[in-house]
């Protein structure tokens, strides 16, 4: 009787404590700028969880040019440890610990990019749609949230968003104390080669011979394969609108090896010319699905495709291979994969890419470059170099999303480990 009342009373003073910790903590945000906070779930192993929605210049430089709410998701662990930023490059609709705060025990703020899902402006002049603003969003809420977490903060982020890391970094180098991008692309110009090489040279000769001869099968036999494909359009209630819907068909059999590569892909998966149509088109769409080419996704990454076009730099497809087996696309340049909102007409900036290929060029401390060495996007990452204190791991065998810490080997888990033990001054206990 005495034990249950004791470990009733020890529960009691330990909820207690907890409910006041989160009380006190909820006064701090209240004390926050332009801050609006809602409690949601708390993460797991986590103090608390909020919502935010931070209140941001439309245009830095002059606040006159009005303001939009851009949302975050904040998890509090404690005011002792290190807090991790992760830097969205698309939408984000949910809180979710990232494998970076879980591996260092960290407060963790996951922002959603401007100008996706709901950190909208009321006007999409997309004038304020560039890597400057974005990252001043980034520093703004460092600023803000420093006044809480005081100690060490490490940035990171996946593929864009992991891009928006090297960015936030090359703008910004005294804000946080570590970064670490997620299989990050940083192209040299509007539509880098490398990536051409890298589909030439990835794998074994026969895989990409095979990845090219299902290829043109596909293409050979649009005819039996076009009405399947407008039935499966028709049932998942995919629109072409903004491409037409052959041009959508060659687009995607265009990104299927970009595909193949990018996800690991299995080379003996690859119908070959037994398949019957039907199996044929299966396999296809279960790599490279029209559905990204329809209006839905078109619309939903529009944002995504003017920084590509505008600054970041992309990619676009190969066509003279397929030399007589294309009919709504161009047999003679490359058709690009950037599909603007309403077809704009934007007009390609090449300085930033200059400017910040020289910067990492010349070696910049305190960051660990994560790839994946079969990742089509490994072609464009920051290429490994002995100048300045950094780490780089382009992991075999692994792709875009597998290209994780969790997913490393043991020495390179190591490496990773005393890497960030030393530039954070911490102990990880993994």
């Amino acid at each position: 009787m005495k034990k249950s009342f004791f470990t009733f009373l020890f529960f009691a003073v330990g909820l207690h404590f907890a409910i006041a910790q989160t009380e006190l903590f909820e006064d701090q945000l209240y004390e926050l700028p332009a801050v609006i906070f809602t409690k949601i779930e708390t993460a797991t192993e986590y103090e608390s969880s909020y919502e935010l929605k931070i209140k941001q210049p439309l245009d830095h430089s002059d606040a006159s040019k009005g303001y939009f709410y851009q949302r975050a998701f904040l998890s509090h662990k404690g005011y002792d440890r290190p807090t991790v930023i992760i830097t969205q490059g698309y939408t984000r609709t949910q809180n979710r610990i990232g494998e970076l705060a879980d591996y260092l025990d960290a407060n963790q703020i996951d922002v959603e990019h401007r100008y996706f899902g709901e950190s909208m402006p009321d006007s999409l002049d997309y004038n304020y749609l560039n890597l400057k603003q974005a990252t001043a969003d980034l520093h703004h809420i460092r600023q803000v949230f420093g006044q809480i977490y005081d100690g060490k903060w490490v940035s990171t982020g996946i593929s864009k968003g992991g891009a928006t890391t090297i960015y936030y970094r090359y703008y910004y180098p005294e804000d946080v104390d570590v970064s670490v991008p997620y299989v990050a692309p940083i192209n040299r110009e509007v539509e880098d080669q490398r990536l051409y090489t890298f589909l030439e040279s990835v794998g074994s000769e026969d895989c990409r011979e095979k990845i090219r001869a299902f290829q043109e099968r596909v293409l050979s036999n649009r005819d039996e394969i076009l009405p399947l494909l407008k039935f499966y359009s028709l049932g998942a209630k995919v629109s072409f609108t903004y491409h037409t819907f052959e041009e959508a068909f060659e687009y995607t059999v265009l990104e299927y090896p970009f595909s193949f590569w990018q996800y690991g892909q299995d080379c003996s998966a690859i119908p070959d010319e037994k398949a019957s149509t039907e199996d044929m088109l299966e396999y296809l769409l279960s790599v490279s699905d029209i559905s990204f080419f329809g209006d839905k996704q078109v619309e939903q990454y529009g944002s995504h495709y003017y920084q590509s076009a505008q600054e970041m730099g992309y990619y676009g497809y190969e066509t003279s291979k397929f030399e007589g087996l294309l009919v709504a696309l161009p047999n003679d340049e490359n058709p690009q994969a950037t599909f603007v909102p309403n077809k704009m007409e934007v007009n390609f900036d090449g300085q930033l890419l200059k400017d910040a290929n020289e910067w990492l060029e010349k070696g910049v401390d305190r960051m660990v470059y994560i790839n994946g060495a079969i990742d089509t996007w490994s072609a464009t990452a920051v290429p490994q170099s002995d100048k300045g204190d950094s780490e780089w791991f382009f992991m075999d065998g692994k792709h875009h999303g597998t290209a994780r810490i969790k997913n490393m080997t043991a020495s390179e888990k190591e490496r990773f480990k005393a890497a960030m033990e030393k530039w954070l001054s911490i102990e990880i206990d993994d």
